[in-house]
């Protein structure tokens, strides 16, 4: 599957001191293969999951001809 980042994730990315920075892109392509801490959201949100990866949480769908499109990305605390 390929993974497509919206812009607000790429600059969460991006202002990541490297350690988490690393482990967030590493996460991202576990997720191109199907892997990781996946959970479908409820209420309003049900068409959306969220991927775990340590203190962030990525929100994500599944688009048509198998993409992920990540939505959103931010700490736990926030999302």
């Amino acid at each position: 599957m390929k993974v497509r980042l919206a812009p607000q994730v790429v600059e969460v990315i991006r202002r990541l001191a490297p350690e988490p920075r690393r482990r967030l892109r590493q996460g991202l392509r576990d997720l191109e293969k199907g892997r990781g801490n996946i959970k479908a959201l409820e209420g309003p949100l049900q068409d959306y999951y969220r991927l775990r990866l340590g203190p962030y949480r990525v929100i994500l769908s599944y688009g048509s001809s198998h993409t992920i499109d990540c939505v959103f990305a931010e700490r736990r605390s926030i999302v």
